[in-house]
């Protein structure tokens, strides 16, 4: 199979393609179709009820598992290669647990609006990458997750199903951005005021 990659995606090696479950997938569009109803699935379990343990490191691994549990047999496994973003793949556990710590603290002293530190974790863990692939629509899930344990609304992030076309192109700007320390144009994105 030969995949396609928008700009700002991360490619897969040679290895991790093999880890694709489904025998009958040869095209991106079909390969992108089976990843969204395996999302659609997770997204089902992760909203049926509010949860105590949505941060820590084992529920961040959870949830990457059951978004991509049909499609590949490394889903929920931190990568172990480096990849063209994020940490060093033997430093991924330990920034994954100080960013927890970190929005923990955020959470409990109010540092940030709930919403502003949803939209924060988001772009953390994307810069962290601790997954082979799917970090972004990940991150998305993960920071409406915090937000729905919290009793708040979802983030549209771009027209609810994910960044796409030109929405894509603004929301790769507003997360480079925010690589830079200026969260403005990502919570503005986000619709996070």
């Amino acid at each position: 199979m030969r995949f396609d990659y928008p700009e700002g995606a991360t490619p897969i090696d040679e290895n991790e393609a093999a880890g694709l479950i489904p025998g009958h997938i040869t095209t991106q569009p079909e390969l992108n179709e089976w990843e969204n109803q395996n999302i659609l699935h997770a997204e089902q379990w992760g909203f049926s009820r509010r949860r105590r343990d949505i941060l820590s490191l084992g529920f961040v691994q959870e949830l990457h598992r059951r978004m991509f549990d049909e499609t590949w047999q490394w889903a929920g496994q931190f990568r172990r290669s480096d990849k063209n973003i994020g940490v060093a793949w033997e430093q991924i556990s330990v920034e994954v647990r100080k960013l927890l710590d970190d929005v923990r603290f955020w959470l409990e002293a109010s540092t940030y609006s709930i919403q502003e530190s949803a939209v924060r974790l988001h772009h953390r863990l994307v810069w962290i990458h601790p997954f082979v692939n799917g970090n972004g629509r990940h991150a998305r899930l993960y920071a409406d997750l915090v937000l729905y344990n919290h009793g708040l609304p979802r983030i549209d992030w771009g027209g609810g199903s994910g960044p796409e076309g030109p929405a894509r192109k603004q929301y790769i700007e507003a997360m480079r951005a925010a690589d830079r320390g200026d969260y403005g144009p990502l919570l503005s994105y986000a619709g996070v005021q």
